[in-house]
């Protein structure tokens, strides 16, 4: 899908599912900047996407749980690329904890990163935007449904879903269109995830995983299953979608 010239701002860009939106952004034309508080391997994500073109992306650290950050990023992105269209907010962390017995510290990490983040890039995406825009959220099947040992995570990713559709609501008047997408997707976040659960949680996970995924019985390809719908979402071709949440879950929030 072509998106020459697009400016482009990808947080959460040095893995998982944000390296796979820049690499996508950059081969279809995009400008892109990347944020992320990995620098290291920040950079080296995005001088590799440019090496391959046609577009080209650069790093800028961002710290997307610090208010004053973000500004000065979104500030220094919109600067360099000389505005922005498009803001794919992918950042996000994820830590397990006993449900009866939540760490503070957990309870404001994973609060602060994934809610607030997501009040932060978005209100600073949307002082860029006076020409509208899109706004890419990143909810999940956690804030949809009871699951087993996430439900921290998933009371995060709640706020993210209710933040995205009342928030499309009132930005559309500025031709700015919000939608998250609520990826099962495999990444060093789910990675993390299994390894926290204990043998017997482990082996429920996946036998549910098989049961309940009608596509392929397993979470999805950031490259091949995702990417292509956050091409599209970026796109004019998106021009009339907002509000919405988007599974990208192999059918399994549809018919579970």
């Amino acid at each position: 899908m072509e998106l020459h010239d697009k400016k482009i701002i990808v947080t959460g860009a040095a893995q998982g599912i944000g390296a796979s939106a820049l690499r996508a952004y950059v081969a279809a034309g995009a400008q892109v900047v990347a944020m992320d508080i990995d620098v290291t391997q920040g950079e080296a994500i995005a001088a590799s996407a440019t090496a391959k073109g046609p577009g080209a992306a650069f790093f800028i650290r961002c710290d997307v749980g610090d208010r004053a950050e973000v500004d000065a990023a979104f500030d220094a992105a919109a600067a360099r690329l000389g505005g922005l269209d498009v803001l794919a907010h992918i950042a996000g962390v994820h830590r397990h904890a006993p449900t009866h017995d939540v760490p503070d510290e957990t309870l404001a990490w994973l609060f602060n990163v994934n809610v607030n983040g997501t009040i932060y890039t978005n209100g600073a995406a949307y002082r860029h935007m006076p020409q509208g825009g899109s706004i890419i959220n990143f909810g999940s099947e956690s804030g949809l449904t009871a699951e087993i040992n996430n439900a921290v995570y998933g009371a995060s990713k709640a706020a993210v879903h209710a933040w995205t559709r009342s928030v499309a609501r009132e930005w559309g008047k500025r031709n700015i269109r919000m939608n998250a997408v609520l990826p099962y997707i495999v990444t060093p976040m789910y990675a993390r995830f299994r390894d926290a659960l204990s043998p017997e949680d482990l082996a429920a996970h996946d036998k549910a995983t098989a049961e309940q995924i009608p596509l392929g019985g397993k979470f999805g390809d950031a490259d091949t299953d995702l990417a292509p719908v956050l091409l599209f979402l970026a796109s004019d071709g998106a021009r009339f979608i907002t509000g919405q949440l988007i599974p990208v879950d192999g059918g399994l929030i549809s018919v579970r």
